[in-house]
C-alpha cells in the first residue's frame, strides 16, 4: 500500500531557484506547486492546503515572514509546516526565524541533498 501523495508549495521570486527546488524534489510521492511571490503563495495555500511550504524570505510584495504571519493567523493554515530559504545567515536572522515557528531553514546556496533531507524529515517520508 502506498502512502498518500504529499503536496509541496515552493514560493520564491527567483524563477531559477524555484525550478531547481522543483526538480530536486520531483518524486512520485510529491505533488509540487509553485508561486512567484508571497501574495500568490497565500492564494495557493488557501486553494491547495499543502503539506509543506518551502518559502523564500526575501521577495517583493509580501516577504516570507509576512506570509508566515498570515498563515499563523488563520486556523485552517496555522499548522502548515514551513521551511524557509534565505540568504541571511547571522544571529539576528536565526533569532527572527526561531520566532516564526519554522520547521527549519536552509541558507542559500544550499545543497540539493540538504533540501531532500529536510523535506523528508518534515514530511516524515
Amino acid at each position: 500500500m502506498s502512502a498518500a501523495v504529499k503536496t509541496i508549495l515552493i514560493a520564491d521570486d527567483d524563477e531559477d531557484l524555484r525550478l531547481l527546488v522543483q526538480v530536486t524534489l520531483e518524486n512520485p510521492a510529491y505533488r509540487i506547486l509553485t508561486a512567484p511571490d508571497g501574495s500568490q503563495a497565500l492564494v495557493a495555500v488557501q486553494q491547495h492546503l499543502p503539506d509543506l511550504l518551502i518559502l523564500d524570505w526575501m521577495m517583493p510584495g509580501l516577504n516570507g515572514c509576512e506570509v508566515i504571519t498570515h498563515l499563523r493567523q488563520n486556523p485552517s493554515t496555522e499548522t502548515i509546516p514551513v521551511v524557509m530559504l534565505t540568504a541571511k545567515d547571522g544571529q539576528e536572522a536565526r533569532e527572527q526565524m526561531a520566532s516564526l515557528a519554522l520547521e527549519g531553514y536552509l541558507v542559500k546556496p544550499f545543497s540539493p541533498l540538504e533540501l531532500i533531507k529536510k523535506v523528508k524529515e518534515v514530511l516524515k517520508s
